[in-house]
């Protein structure tokens, strides 16, 4: 076995490209862990291959083999791992059916020779076992450091059955792939499927699927429905297919011909890639689930076809009544064809329950993004084995995809419901600014023409914006007119920031930087009659930009950093010591504009000032290692008990800003590493274990409230969570 430098976690299961649906959840779990864990440890796998005579051409990823049927390969696997320093904990990937012998006993040799610590995850849990079924589990059980099952009834089901500790057990769902909110529309038209109702079924086929049932429930509603088509995605199961060869299928296509559905239910007998199958589950309106076995702990495919968006019809099996809600699918008896065709009916005849359940569908599977699944692995790992400290510091691609979903020719949309962008919200400066800041910075770089021209949509909105005095209207209504009601000194702080930095980066074409100066010199006489702290904090940030081309800006960075000393002496106590009596949003901006005004004026009070309040803030923000912005929901008032939720990425993003320069003022690594915890927050470190940032749109979600996400992903929090994701580079 080839050694490794990090610390390993070693997977014993089934592996592609053996064709098997837990091989398949290794593959997605290994690749997930990979991803956002590579830089501490490494991940190999023991491939389990179903007899003697299989042979697989596996990728690297495999460095060693077992036959399940051959007891001697278990026991020379166990030395072979044991021999391996780096090889810190094994993860065997359990289902009975995988390993020799009765209820896969050979397994247990393995588990007593083995000297590494070992999690075991139980993808069939089965209730009221016999006695040998009981046996086999509890040695297994015994032997493992710690458990993972799926669902919530599986956790009880070994405890109450089996007693295994509930100590010892972790809930980790099954993961799905983090793709945007799909258009039915369009996903059926890649797949010529336009005009058509789809229905879908996949996996590997075999009699356990009750597909007949959902074939004959579908007469009556062809007849009102014509256009409806029922997908039936997979080959045949390589166990069944190798016992009885397509019996299965050719009885389904039997009864198909006989009720007369040849125009209605197609066949598509192949093992799909996953992007075959996500593309078919984009387009289906329904996915059905009949299968039989009342005991099933575990769906891949359920999972699926939810993260999909797809409303689920499923039989009442062990997961199913744990994900299945009537808001999100339907529930029916076993073989039971009326059930479903009702189901059906109920669905189909209602478009706006169809469309809710979709959208409940798509946002209860949020959480089982694979992302946050390894991340949920990655902590059971480490704590049965303590591996590595537990960092998440492999930073996601800088990913642009939804801030130009966002934006039109004009400008950037201020809302969106879910990914697809909320035209009727209209435009503000406030998101036209910080998304100015991102491209600018980004030009640097990447010099592509499409940045380019980004720049040029969101500096010709911010003079669009300009009035006559050089002040600035906020909001500009979707038909593209000016809210004369909007002024806001926010909004014209977060101009001159970005304005300013515009103006200063070299690296841009000189005529952009000509029109943000134009721009720039009627605003800032306003910025000495600014009223709001953190207005002058944002103007601050852009006009020490300025001054490292031009100290004429000296005095005004002098005038505007005294203001905030001033309101800091007024309002501070030896146990608050901040600019005022309360802490609402961008709270973070206030002592970094102070330390970057130091930085320019080397005005040691400034330096003072702004490192007593980011220590003040840090330790009410900064909870157990992880970052906790201050909820926008009652805020922070002195005196007062503070608000956790809701929790919002635009502060999260001002906190990572202002300990990065902390860090690069004062050369103090606390405060790096503590830049980097509170950018973690957007990667799932967090109350919920979630990521805030999704991968598959380059968007961020608009907030985290106590039990969960606020899946919308608006301009503010995708840009604030762009500009976090370039100042924390600037210390990686």
């Amino acid at each position: 076995m080839p050694i490794s430098k990090s610390p390993c976690v070693l997977f014993v299961s089934s592996f592609p490209p053996r064709e098997c649906g837990i091989a398949t959840f290794t593959q997605d779990l290994v690749q997930a862990i990979d991803k956002h864990f590579s830089r501490q440890i490494k991940t190999r796998v023991l491939a389990i291959n179903d007899n003697g005579t299989s042979f697989y051409n596996y990728p690297k990823k495999v460095a060693m083999q077992l036959n399940e049927t051959e007891i001697e390969d278990y026991i020379n696997c166990a030395h072979e791992i044991n021999k391996s320093a780096d090889i810190k904990v094994v993860n065997i990937q359990h289902e009975y059916g995988l390993f020799g012998g009765d209820w896969g006993d050979y397994l247990l040799p393995f588990l007593e020779l083995l000297h590494k610590p070992i999690v075991v995850t139980f993808h069939t849990v089965l209730p009221r076992p016999n006695d040998k079924l009981l046996s086999v589990t509890r040695a297994i059980a015994q032997k493992a450091a710690q458990i993972v099952v799926m669902t919530q009834n599986s956790a009880q089901v070994l405890n109450r059955y089996y007693k295994i500790p509930k100590s010892k057990i972790t809930i980790i769902p099954h993961g799905v792939h983090s793709i945007p909110f799909p258009n039915k529309k369009k996903a059926k038209a890649k797949l010529n499927l336009t005009g058509h109702v789809i229905l879908s079924t996949f996996g590997m086929l075999n009699r356990d699927k009750g597909i007949e049932y959902a074939i004959e429930a579908l007469p009556e509603l062809v007849s009102e429905y014509p256009n409806l088509l029922y997908l039936i995605l997979g080959a045949t199961h390589p166990i069944v297919r190798r016992h009885e060869g397509e019996k299965y299928r050719n009885k389904l296509k039997r009864l198909v011909m006989q009720l007369k559905l040849k125009d209605n239910v197609k066949f598509y007998n192949k093992y799909l890639s996953l992007e075959e199958l996500i593309d078919y589950l984009k387009a289906t309106d329904i996915y059905l689930s009949p299968t039989l076995n009342p005991k099933q702990a575990v769906s891949g495919t359920v999972s699926y076809a939810l993260s999909c968006a797809c409303p689920v019809i499923t039989t009442k099996n062990q997961y199913a009544k744990g994900v299945i809600s009537e808001n999100r699918g339907m529930l029916v008896r076993f073989r039971n064809a009326a059930d479903i065709k009702n189901a059906l009916k109920q669905i189909l005849e209602d478009k706006t329950k169809e469309r809710y359940m979709q959208k409940n569908a798509y946002l209860f599977s949020r959480k089982m993004a694979w992302v946050n699944v390894a991340s949920a692995y990655f902590k059971v790992f480490n704590t049965t084995a303590k591996i590595v400290p537990r960092r998440q510091d492999k930073l996601p691609p800088f990913n642009l995809k939804h801030l130009k979903t966002l934006t039109d020719d004009f400008g950037i949309i201020q809302f969106a419901r879910l990914t697809k962008p909320d035209p009727h919200s209209g435009y503000s400066l406030d998101d036209a600014a910080r998304a100015l800041l991102v491209v600018a910075r980004y030009y640097r770089q990447n010099s592509h023409p499409s940045i380019l021209n980004l720049v040029k949509i969101y500096l010709k909105f911010i003079k669009f914006t300009q009035k006559r005095s050089g002040k600035f209207h906020n909001f500009v209504s979707h038909q593209k007119t000016i809210i004369k009601t909007s002024e806001s000194e926010d909004a014209l702080g977060r101009a001159v920031w970005a304005l300013g930095y515009v103006v200063s980066a070299s690296h841009l074409p000189t005529p952009i930087r000509k029109t943000a100066s134009q721009i720039l010199n009627k605003a800032l006489p306003w910025t000495k009659k600014l009223h709001s702290l953190r207005a002058i904090a944002f103007s601050l940030l852009g006009i020490n930009c300025l001054a490292q081309k031009d100290k004429k800006y000296l005095k005004l960075i002098n005038q505007l950093a005294n203001k905030l000393v001033k309101h800091f002496n007024k309002n501070a106590t030896p146990t608050w010591q901040w600019f005022e009596n309360c802490l609402t949003y961008s709270n973070y901006k206030l002592p970094e504009s102070l330390l970057v005004s130091f930085q320019a004026t080397g005005n040691p009070i400034f330096k003072k000032v702004g490192e007593q309040a980011l220590k003040f803030i840090i330790g009410i923000t900064f909870e157990k290692n992880k970052f906790v912005p201050i909820g926008q929901d009652g805020w922070y008032f002195k005196g007062g008990k503070r608000s956790y939720f809701d929790q919002q990425p635009e502060e999260t993003a001002a906190a990572v800003e202002a300990l990065v320069v902390a860090h690069q003022t004062t050369k103090d690594k606390e405060y790096k590493k503590l830049a980097e915890t509170a950018f973690a927050w957007f990667l799932g470190k967090n109350h919920l274990h979630q990521m805030i940032y999704d991968e598959s749109t380059g968007g961020c979600y608009d907030g985290l409230a106590k039990f969960s996400l606020n899946f919308n992903q608006g301009a503010e929090s995708t840009i604030v969570y762009l500009l976090a994701r370039l100042i924390i580079e600037e210390i990686k």
